[in-house]
Formats: structure tokens, sequence, C-alpha cells
């Protein structure tokens, strides 16, 4: 329960988001009309894991780490980082919280300065956070994070534009862990990285969060992704979580329709013909105005007279924390 301070004891959780809801008004056709990216979401995520929010591209993935960020400003809803509610915090005192909840980017090149050298923009952070006594502190600092990550501190004298796309994520990993967060947060941060890069971007990952205790949160599209580093898995599709639980229940045991057509979806080496999706494509869903009842029906190869009615409930698994949210698969 949370008090007038906007703090809630007793919470084990890191990250607590409660019925989290982000509207934006768009234009269609002559009139304005009011689009739910985000549509009440709830999950948690402890101390350590990782948490996969997986989805087709419009199902509100990256509008979700935004909103829980307040890049983005929610409509309505709850953010708790351990015991504070970050949507009840002050303009100045969320400022002081970033150090606490990173972000890094799908572009790398886009979120570095590229008038600074890599070691200033490594520094930069503990500048602005005064986490450092002097500007010799601050460049050694930044010369070991770069180790830490992997790359020469000789290329901390460098420009971003003189790094390649694997270098340059690595610095913008190495600045989100100058400050030394409780979470970090993945905005499809590997998706623009060739497969063998991606896999050493995603071994590293995987190591600083053994060695540093850290906790993740991965947005991407890509299931295979997805699988490598989840603890967790959150599924989406039109601003709603259809699917929750543990990765490898969700990857061995899907039980919504959506799911399971993701994963049908993901190329199977030495297999030909595979297309880019399997959903079935009978009627394009419209976020602005979303089916009644379940909103995957009109995809759904299993979909029942009654998904157009009923909106399903969530229906949890005998054990664990898998839940789904399915008429049919109950």
């Amino acid at each position: 329960m949370a008090d007038e301070a906007g703090t809630r004891e007793g919470a084990d959780a890191l990250l607590s988001v409660r019925r989290l809801t982000k509207q934006f008004m768009v234009r269609n056709g002559f009139s304005k009309q009011q689009l739910r990216a985000v549509d009440d979401v709830s999950f948690e995520l402890r101390r350590g894991e990782t948490l996969a929010i997986v989805g087709e591209s419009g199902s509100g993935k990256s509008t979700l780490a935004r909103a829980i960020t307040r890049l983005t400003e929610p409509t309505s809803g709850e953010v708790w980082l351990g015991n504070r509610n970050l949507l009840s915090l002050s303009r100045e005192e969320m400022r002081r919280t970033r150090k606490e909840i990173q972000l890094v980017f799908q572009d790398p090149y886009a979120s570095l300065n590229p008038r600074q050298r890599i070691a200033d923009i490594v520094a930069e952070s503990l500048r602005i956070h005064r986490l450092a006594a002097s500007k010799n502190v601050r460049a050694a600092e930044a010369m070991a994070l770069l180790e830490r990550v992997g790359l020469r501190a000789e290329l901390g004298q460098r420009y971003p534009h003189e790094l390649s796309g694997g270098q340059r994520q690595r610095v913008a990993l190495a600045r989100a862990l100058a400050v030394s967060p409780k979470l970090i947060v993945f905005d499809e941060a590997v998706s623009a990285l060739d497969v063998s890069i991606q896999a050493q971007m995603l071994n590293l990952i995987r190591d600083l969060q053994e060695r540093l205790h850290l906790s993740f949160l991965f947005i991407t599209h890509d299931l295979s992704v997805a699988r490598h580093v989840a603890t967790h898995v959150a599924v989406m599709y039109l601003g709603e979580i259809v699917e929750y639980g543990e990765a490898d229940r969700i990857f061995g045991q899907p039980q919504h329709p959506y799911t399971r057509e993701l994963l049908s979806a993901v190329p199977v080496p030495g297999e030909r013909g595979a297309s880019a999706s399997g959903i079935r494509r009978t009627e394009a869903a419209n976020p602005i105005a979303p089916p009644s009842g379940c909103r995957f029906r009109a995809r759904c190869p299993q979909a029942l007279p009654s998904c157009a009615i009923t909106k399903p409930e969530p229906v949890h698994a005998p054990v664990g924390s898998h839940y789904w949210t399915c008429l049919v698969s109950r």
C-alpha cells in the first residue's frame, strides 16, 4: 500500500508497474481520436532478473519503456522503483532518481554526442550526478568503464563516428553503467547490429548482470534475443500484455495463440519457406478502434464467437507466475 509520501513498505520487487496507461490524441481523418498505446499494463521485475517485453512493431513496447522512465508522461497508473512511486516525484526528484534507472537505445549514434570524445561521453553522467571528485577521477573511471564493456581504453580519445556500430553500443552501455544503476532499460538495443556482433553484445550483457547483479528490462521484437537473455517474458499486443511468465514456460509451453504464432514465425536453421509472420492477417488491427472482446480475435486461428463479446480475464497457471488472457486456452 502507498502512503501519503508516495512510498510503499514491504515491496520485494525492484520495479512494480501497476495499471499503467498511456493515451495519445491522434488525428483520424478530420477528427481527433484517442489512442491507448499502453493500456492497463501491470508487471513486476525482481532484482537480478531480466524481463523481456516482446511483440510486433506498434504493440506499445517502446511507449511502455518511455512511460516507465517518464521520458513520456503516463496518463495513469503507478511505477514503483523500490519503495518510490516514480510518477509522484517532482521534476527535480526525478532528475536525481534517473541515475538508478538508465536507458540504452536502439541507435547508439543518435544517442551519443558527435562532438564529444568517447571518454567525455562516458564521464558526462558522472559529472551531472556529481559522482566523481575531479575531472581526472572522472577520466580514470571512464577508461575503466570502457575496458569493462570490452573496449580498449585508447578508444576513449576517439569520436563516435570513428567507431563501429557494435563499439558505439558498448559505449552507450558503459555510459549507463557509470552511475551504478539498479535497472537498465534496453530499447531494441541490439536490433541494428549484425548477428555476430549482436551475440557478443548479448553475452556481454549477461556477463555484466551476473557480476554486478543488475536488473534489465529488455524491449525487443526478436524472440531469439529474448530467449537468450530473459528470465521472464511479457508478450504485448495492441497495448496489452496477453501473456506473462518465466521464460522457460513462455518458450516451452506458450498458452496464448498470439505467443504461439510469434514463436512459429521465428526462422528455424535448415528450414526453408519460413514467412516473416505466421499470424493470420484477415483484418488489420486498428489501435485507435481496437476490436471488441479479445483484441487478437480477428487474427486468431482459434477464435470463437464469444471472443467478440467477452474481454478475456487472466488465466493463471497452477504454479509459478505464468498467466495469459484467452477464452480458448483455459
